[in-house]
């Protein structure tokens, strides 16, 4: 999705199955939901429930692990 959405307006419909299609596909790939919200123009909270509602399975979060103190 090359364009972006207006913030606050709905996604309904056949729109939103292309949109959650596409998120996917792109969540798949590699890219963050922060990455893609930001590509969208749309909140992290909104990628995440549309990626959720399509069944998706999410990625954890990485990054450095604390380890325990022995």
């Amino acid at each position: 999705m090359a364009e972006t959405l207006r913030k606050g307006t709905r996604v309904t419909g056949t729109e939103r199955d292309k949109l959650a299609t596409d998120l996917k596909k792109r969540y798949d790939s590699g890219e963050s939901i922060r990455a893609l919200a930001h590509a969208t123009g749309r909140s992290y909270g909104f990628i995440h429930r549309i990626l959720t509602e399509t069944g998706v399975a999410l990625r954890g979060r990485g990054g450095a692990t604390r380890k325990a103190v022995a």
